[in-house]
Parts: structure tokens; C-alpha cells; sequence
């Protein structure tokens, strides 16, 4: 396995690659990775000859007042991970390589990006587009993978790469959940321990919501009520959004009649945790 840090490295190495027909995966990540990006790496492997993964902490999604300084960085561990599983190749640059002095240049998906995280989030999903459309061109990978527990995320990429005539296939992997159903996230290191027990409230209210729904519920605002009294429930839990929307277009919806996404975010102290299920009536 390679790690490299410039954008030539990585261009040179996927062309020989190329030239010998041997397909190439890419999962996109920013590092201290868990259990999720194993599973796309996994993914990755068994489909593609090649595996390339990226480790970069990507400044222009993060806001004002987020965590980026603070966000988990680990390398090293990264890359024994990685190259236990099989990966070929690590991306991991600088700042200053994936954006110069004078870069000016940005990728905006609109309608996907107004409701969700992207209300609450102003111009993360542009510095998610714009980052995820370099690494793309960078790699120029055949299919890349990403997580359904950024299932906005995950939408918005199929949406850019439709409407930008991107090569590649995406694929989007399940939720990858500890024992006791919290979903893995980079940001579960942030969990003091009375955080982290009660950062269930998550997964449990969704499996309330998914029960009520499996029994017939079918209004929108039912639903959501039920989710929100679990999590209020919860002293430690501070609602960011409750949503529910069509799956694909991600428009709220009064009636559950077709497949809908349910997602939510939470505030557990000062880290913020996100959660979903698609339900297909």
C-alpha cells in the first residue's frame, strides 16, 4: 500500500492502473476511520482490482463555529487499517494542495441541499460537493462509496454526478451500528460516557418510528411528535431537526403513502450526532 500527498502521485498511479484494465474503487473519507468506512472499504474491494481511499479533513465544509480543529486525526492508525483490509492507495494531502491561495471555484447541488443538515448547516453541502467533485476528477475512479447514514450526502453526490456527467457509479453502503444500535460516527469519540448511554435515544426513537409506522401510522406529523417526546425525554439530548421526506427527492410530506427518508439530528452536549431510516410502506 501507498500513501502519497500530491494530486500527480495519485494521477500517475491510477493511469498505470488503467492502462492494465484493472477497475479502481474510491471511499472519500476524513480519517479516524471506524467500522462505516471499513464497510465501504470492504465494498470497494470486492467489486474493484484497485482501492484508493482519501483521508483529508476538508476546511471549506466545516462552519464558523464547528468542529474542525478539533475534529479526530489519526493517520497512522488510519493506515494500518487500511492496509490490513487491502487498500492500494491512500490520498491523504494537505490543505494547501486541494485548495491554493487563490482558489475561487465552487459546486452547489440545489433543492437536495435546502432542508436537513443543509438548513442547519449554510454551505457545508457546497464544500461537500466541491471537495468530493476535485477527489473525483483526482482519482477518476470507476465507483465510489458512500454511507447511508449521510443519506442526504449520499443523494446530493447521485444528483452532482448525474448532472455533471461524472464516469462513475456510486454506491451507497448501510448504516454500520455498535451492539446496542448507535450508529458509528468519527464524532461518537466526542461522547462522554453519560453522552455516549444516552445518545441511544437515536436509534431507539427511529425504531419507534419504524414500529409505528409497520402498525399503520401513515401521518407525517404523528410521527415526528413521536420521535421528538422520545428524544425530549432524554435531559441530555437537544434536537437539531426532526424530518420527514420523500426518499427521493427529499421534500417534506404531509402522508406517508411511498418510500420516505426519516432522518434526525441531535445534539448530545456539544456534538452533534445524525440518524435515519428509509421506510417503504
Amino acid at each position: 500500500m501507498k500513501i502519497v500527498k500530491t494530486v500527480h502521485e495519485v494521477r500517475d498511479l491510477v493511469k498505470s492502473w488503467k492502462k492494465n484494465d484493472e477497475s479502481v474503487g474510491f471511499v472519500p473519507t476524513m480519517g479516524f476511520l471506524h467500522e462505516g468506512h471499513l464497510s465501504l472499504i470492504k465494498a470497494s474491494k470486492e467489486a474493484n482490482k484497485k482501492t484508493v481511499v482519501s483521508i483529508f479533513v476538508n476546511p471549506i465544509q466545516f462552519g464558523p463555529k464547528e468542529d474542525l480543529s478539533s475534529y479526530p486525526r489519526d493517520l497512522n492508525r488510519d493506515a494500518a487499517l487500511c492496509e490490513a483490509l487491502g487498500v492500494d492507495l491512500i490520498f491523504a494531502p494537505e490543505d494547501k494542495e486541494m485548495y491554493f491561495d487563490d482558489f475561487s471555484t465552487r459546486v452547489m447541488v440545489d433543492g437536495l441541499t435546502e432542508g436537513l443538515c443543509g438548513a442547519s448547516r449554510p454551505g457545508h453541502f457546497q464544500g461537500v460537493c466541491t471537495v468530493v467533485s476535485k477527489l473525483f476528477n483526482i482519482v477518476a475512479p470507476d465507483r465510489a462509496y458512500f454511507g447511508e447514514k449521510d443519506a442526504q450526502q449520499l443523494a446530493v453526490i447521485k444528483k452532482m454526478v448525474e448532472d455533471l456527467n461524472f464516469p462513475i457509479e456510486i454506491i451507497g453502503c448501510p448504516i454500520v451500528r455498535e451492539a446496542d444500535g448507535l450508529a458509528k460516527s468519527s464524532r461518537n469519540t466526542y461522547l462522554n460516557p453519560k453522552e455516549r448511554a444516552a445518545a441511544l435515544v437515536l436509534s431507539k426513537s427511529l425504531k419507534l418510528a419504524e414500529n409505528t409506522l409497520k402498525g399503520g401510522e401513515s401521518s407525517s406529523q404523528v410521527i415526528s411528535s413521536l420521535i421528538a417526546k422520545n428524544i425530549q425525554a432524554e435531559p441530555l439530548a437537544s434536537i437539531d431537526y426532526i424530518s420527514i421526506v420523500d426518499s427521493k427527492t427529499l421534500k417534506p410530506i404531509d402522508s406517508i403513502t411511498g418510500p420516505v427518508l426519516i432522518a434526525l439530528a441531535v445534539y448530545m452536549g456539544k456534538t452533534r450526532l445524525i440518524d435515519n431510516f428509509t421506510f417503504i410502506p
